[in-house]
């Protein structure tokens, strides 16, 4: 399989059937700069296993996202472009559709076989009408749970249907058999608990991100998971990654990215559980992760770049790149019978997560340019003035909305799912 793809990715390349401008040749190392898989265990496998096949050198970097916008933006406007590929989710590659990223129709016409379902392929167009940038991967967050935990299920409860409040129930119920606070989140420096606020909490209590952010149903929100907080895990400050503690079994229940558990589900399969996050009174809120590949204008080698689109698009290495780094296949592409169990185990969660009656799509903030961490910084904020330090929920809403706000006006941001659409900055309201 190795020689027929070298093969073919070679036989791409010399046709010319995807080349524009500076054709590539066998020498040229492709400069491949991403936002995404950055953690050094990911990145090597993005190097020696995700890429070991592809019939050309690709020099991988990565970047942390606000770094990743300044570079693409100082190179765009000193004309000097290094850089071949970008790889980052849909919000990241938004601000940079118009200056600094080139149209690549003509890629994807190419990739018309692959399955791509079509509402990704409309978002790699950010409404322009021209296909900015092609679908890599997806991902998406879940809730994992140690088979032990089960016992201690509400009475009734369907643990793939659950609502915030049998999660507490179920948490508390562990507590007041163990003395153990065993429910984790990943509220650490490097975590991404501004994410379940962004695309779990509030979509399911007030449906929706930004312009409920201070409503009657926010501050109902914020009282209930102030109540729920005190079966957390009081380390959950200082957890990035949730598979640690799931090993170590410090905590029985965690929410995190599917790439973030992964290794404890892969090391030990048999000891957990994979579910869809809880739902609230409007929906079962969840953050589709869209990541995508795009070629900035001027890059020097073209050609190069869309032979590695063709290749990261092709079946067999996205079942690779699900099966290394857990972000899973936006191609129509079979998981084999015999598929890990632990990548199973995250698989069946997310198509759960997806299929589920009451599912409540988030998308990643859209539109914030460099304004993206001081958006995050305002649902942290929130979350610690309110739960950890016992600040009115009502007090810190209308405080941190203002700033909110003036986020919002500064950027020109308008809503995105699943506020509901808006002429200009997305209101708070």
């Amino acid at each position: 399989m190795r020689q027929s793809m070298k093969a073919a990715a070679s036989a791409i390349l010399l046709s010319g059937s995807l080349a524009a401008a500076n054709p590539a040749t066998a020498q040229e190392e492709i400069d491949f700069l991403s936002t995404q898989l950055r953690p050094i265990e990911e990145a090597q496998k993005v190097r020696d296993v995700i890429l070991e096949d592809f019939d050309g050198s690709v020099n991988y970097l990565v970047e942390e996202p606000p770094q990743f916008d300044v570079r693409m933006r100082a190179e765009g406007q000193a004309g000097k472009r290094t850089i071949d590929l970008v790889g980052a989710l849909h919000g990241e590659l938004q601000p940079l559709a118009t200056t600094d990223l080139d149209t690549i129709d003509d890629v994807a016409a190419k990739l018309t076989d692959r399955g791509i379902p079509p509402g990704l392929m409309e978002l790699g167009k950010f409404g322009t009408g021209k296909q900015v940038y092609v679908p890599w991967m997806q991902a998406t967050y879940i809730m994992v749970a140690r088979k032990d935990a089960l016992d201690y299920l509400p009475q009734g409860a369907d643990i793939n249907k659950l609502t915030y409040e049998q999660l507490e129930a179920w948490a508390k119920a562990i507590t007041d058999d163990t003395g153990e606070r065993v429910l984790g989140f990943p509220a650490g420096p490097k975590g991404l608990m501004h994410r379940f606020f962004q695309g779990y909490l509030y979509p399911s209590y007030t449906g929706g991100v930004v312009t409920p952010f201070k409503s009657p149903e926010a501050e109902a929100m914020w009282t209930a998971f102030k109540s729920l907080w005190q079966y957390v895990n009081p380390n959950s400050a200082s957890y990035d990654f949730m598979q640690d503690p799931l090993l170590a079994e410090e905590v029985w229940i965690a929410f995190d990215h599917v790439a973030r558990v992964k290794e404890a589900l892969v090391e030990a399969p048999d000891d957990f559980v994979t579910f869809p996050a809880p739902a609230g009174p409007k929906g079962r809120g969840y953050m589709p992760v869209i990541a995508g590949l795009a070629i900035p204008k001027d890059a020097p080698d073209r050609a190069g770049a869309a032979a590695l689109i063709e290749y990261l698009t092709r079946p067999e290495t996205q079942i690779t790149t699900a099966q290394e780094v857990g972000f899973f296949p936006v191609v129509k592409a079979e998981l084999p019978a015999d598929l890990e169990p632990g990548i199973k185990l995250i698989a069946d969660a997310v198509a759960k997560t997806q299929g589920a009656d009451d599912a409540l799509a988030a998308l990643l903030p859209v539109g914030l340019a460099d304004k993206g961490g001081e958006f995050n910084k305002i649902y942290l904020d929130t979350f610690q003035r309110i739960v950890l330090r016992d600040e009115a929920p009502r007090t810190v809403l209308d405080d941190e909305a203002k700033a909110l706000s003036a986020i919002m006006e500064a950027t020109n941001a308008p809503c995105w799912q699943p506020d509901k659409p808006s002429q200009g900055a997305c209101p708070v309201k």
